[in-house]
């Protein structure tokens, strides 16, 4: 069986463009969406990235500690993007 978390997959779109499935950076800081969203070719570069962003702040023994305005919360999720269009990291 094939490990299917690093391959990219291409579809064709309604007007002819190349679409592909990337994996979008989602960072929420106090429940707002913030900056704006990074594209990747691996949800393994993603999920690297969601997992230090959230780490960043502070030195708290516990996440209720950390004030509400600076709680952070990162994940991944799938969504098709044009390459032409839309920026997509490979690290």
């Amino acid at each position: 069986m094939h490990n299917c978390r690093n391959i990219l997959f291409y579809s064709i779109g309604k007007r002819n463009d190349l679409m592909i499935h990337a994996f979008i950076l989602m960072v929420l800081i106090s429940d707002k969406q913030e900056p704006a969203p990074m594209h990747f070719y691996s949800i393994d570069v993603c999920q690297y990235y969601a997992k230090r962003i959230v780490r960043q702040y502070g030195n708290y023994g516990h996440s209720s500690q950390v004030p509400a305005e600076h709680r952070v919360t990162a994940y991944c999720k799938p969504k098709r993007v044009n390459p032409q269009t839309t920026v997509v990291y490979d690290r």
